[in-house]
């Protein structure tokens, strides 16, 4: 049995990962900024008010952890807010950049106590954040900002493998969720977080620093 301790896990992927955790007898630490009643279903730790873009709520995580070790750390919660070229708005740029990229970050080296040698570290990506893969350009806010969290991702592949941590940049497809709109062609997130616990399973300093698809699919940069 390990512990896991996931962001955004008040809905979608996040919640789906509490439950199929749960179900397959892992210790679940629910972050997020509100609960939610299906979240509550799960009968699972919730620490809520964690607001990854504020020192002061990951302060409070830390502290209320009390050093306990986390063997998995999977960074899921996300942002996304339309920005087309011709409509940018730089706050909204600077909103997805603090939430995708900078926050997950900040929360790893705050927590870098507790994760133990043989302890993984799972950053949510996203194809979109593929600069091979772009073939339709705007998502110009979500696009940068998930690059950022893949360079991230792969610097930190780097520099916590000594410390025997390792490091997956994971992109769950199209999933039906709210921030999909609940799109009719998507996959059920019961099917991308089953594809998405194998590949965290699977990890190991061996494969770490790589951008995978929840099907097995090594992505391109």
């Amino acid at each position: 049995m390990a512990t896991y301790l996931i962001t955004g896990a008040n809905r979608g992927i996040g919640t789906e990962y509490g439950r199929q955790l749960k179900d397959r007898g892992d210790t679940v630490i629910a972050a997020c900024r509100r609960s939610s009643p299906e979240l509550d279903a799960l009968g699972v730790r919730i620490e809520s008010g964690v607001d990854i873009t504020s020192a002061a709520a990951i302060a409070g995580l830390v502290e209320r952890l009390e050093g306990l070790p986390i063997d998995v750390l999977i960074h899921n919660a996300g942002l996304l807010e339309a920005t087309c070229l011709e409509t940018l708005d730089v706050e909204s740029l600077r909103r997805q950049f603090e939430v995708n990229a900078i926050g997950p970050l900040l929360l790893s080296r705050a927590l870098l106590g507790q994760l133990a040698p043989g302890a993984k570290l799972i950053l949510m990506t996203s194809r979109m954040g593929s600069i091979a893969d772009n073939s339709s350009g705007g998502s110009y806010g979500y696009r940068m900002s998930k690059v950022a969290l893949c360079m991230a991702g792969k610097s930190l592949a780097i520099d916590l493998q000594p410390r025997g941590i390792s490091v997956a940049l994971l992109h769950p497809g199209l999933v039906r969720t709210r921030m999909t709109g609940f799109a009719a062609q998507a996959v059920a997130p019961e099917q991308a977080v089953r594809g998405l616990l194998d590949r965290i399973d699977a990890l190991s300093l061996e494969t770490s620093g790589r951008f995978w698809h929840a099907n097995g699919q090594e992505l391109p940069w």
